[in-house]
């Protein structure tokens, strides 16, 4: 039985759902307003986190929105932005979370969702994609006052589930979080759901590197 850490953004849930919102309100710009918002929204937690200036990541969300808003010259209405942030509350899972968490239940792994965001925020984000069920916990990093890559974030996993690094795998969408994880000494499997895009060239590579969360099923070791 392996203890499984569940990345939330981009891993379990799609940060390109609010595109066809974006459609709406600023035409063809929408998919580089995307990226660059989440782009963004990274980047503002990995400042924080360093600054030791801690803020729910919700803020990091926002800031991001607004910074993307001035440098793309969308002029977005006060209203506008405040239905994009709740969209992001509304995000959709991808296709194969609902599949593969099912299988990876029934096999007897212990499954957790792992997020930067609040405990509470992301709990109701899984249950309106229809896959909080899978879960043992949200486990969030709010009471270490920091984001992922912090070392004290994967520590505070292992605290809260109870297991033990040689145990446990962080399953991500997200090269920084696989590249942390495996810093802590963790196992990783890293989800390249672009297959264009490389992992960094960092010394921590992820154990596994599949193309969507079903291959997990199969993919990961039986303990």
């Amino acid at each position: 039985m392996l203890t499984l850490a569940f990345d939330v953004y981009g891993t379990l849930i799609d940060t390109r759902g609010v595109v066809i919102q974006l459609q709406h309100m600023i035409g063809e710009q929408a998919e580089q307003f995307s990226r660059c918002w989440r782009d963004k929204q990274l980047e503002y937690s990995f400042r924080r986190g360093l600054m030791q200036d801690y803020q729910p990541f919700s803020r990091c969300t926002l800031d991001a929105l607004q910074y993307t808003d001035s440098l793309l010259g969308t002029g977005l209405s006060q209203a506008q932005q405040q239905d994009l942030m709740l969209a992001y509350t509304q995000l959709p899972a991808f296709t194969d979370a609902g599949p593969a968490l099912m299988a990876l239940q029934q096999a007897g792994h212990r499954l957790y969702a792992f997020s930067n965001g609040q405990a509470d925020a992301v709990t109701k984000l899984l249950q309106q994609a229809g896959i909080h069920t899978y879960f043992e916990a949200v486990i969030s990093v709010v009471d270490v006052r920091s984001f992922k890559p912090s070392p004290d974030v994967y520590q505070h996993f292992l605290h809260r589930s109870h297991s033990h690094r040689q145990h446990t795998w962080l399953i991500s969408g997200n090269p920084f979080d696989i590249t942390g994880a495996r810093h802590a000494g963790w196992y990783a499997a890293w989800i390249q759901r672009d297959l264009t895009v490389p992992f960094d060239p960092w010394d921590q590579q992820p154990d596994l590197t599949l193309p969507g969360l079903e291959a997990l099923v199969t993919g990961l070791p039986k303990r």
